[in-house]
């Protein structure tokens, strides 16, 4: 069974995980947190996931036990106009 990378980004969390056979073998997460009284802003929040993502893909990978080598594809949010705002959208 293929062994996948899940990446999501399209909210004030950003995340990566690995999944095979059905089975989650990790999940990391990050969440945007507005200062008070600030609202959900596209540019603080892009830049949150830019940051913290390649940590999460580290550390996913490093819960499940895998290198980079193991993982067979990549799975990612994609669509919808949240991403675009928040820099997340991957494609034309």
């Amino acid at each position: 069974m293929p062994t996948v990378l899940g990446l999501e980004g399209s909210a004030n969390k950003v995340g990566a995980g690995v999944v095979r056979d059905g089975q989650v073998l990790s999940n990391r997460r990050a969440t945007y947190v507005t200062p008070p009284g600030h609202g959900f802003a596209p540019g603080p929040v892009s830049r949150h996931h830019r940051a913290a993502l390649l940590g999460l893909v580290e550390a996913a990978l490093s819960d499940a036990g895998l290198r980079p080598a193991d993982i067979d594809g990549v799975a990612f949010t994609k669509g919808g106009e949240p991403q675009r705002p928040i820099g997340t959208h991957w494609g034309p």
